[in-house]
């Protein structure tokens, strides 16, 4: 049992090893991480602009349901 969980955690190191990283192994401190920042901004950005976008349309289309329904 033991030798299946280290053969285990042995194998996904070295599947992990094969990964390629969203950071540049060789920059030091926050910019290391720039491409995945820059990444979330764009991604968080983009949620934004989509529930905006969702949220106006769904206050028309209830508005106008309510005018046309309203007694």
């Amino acid at each position: 049992m033991l030798t299946k969980i280290r053969k285990f955690y042995s194998e996904v190191r070295v599947e992990l090893g094969k990964a390629q990283w969203p950071w540049d192994p060789n920059e030091k401190g926050f910019r290391r991480y720039k491409e995945l920042t820059d990444s979330t901004v764009v991604v968080l950005i983009a949620m934004a602009i989509l529930g905006g976008y969702i949220a106006f349309f769904d206050f028309t289309l209830i508005n106008v349901v309510g005018f046309l329904t309203h007694p």
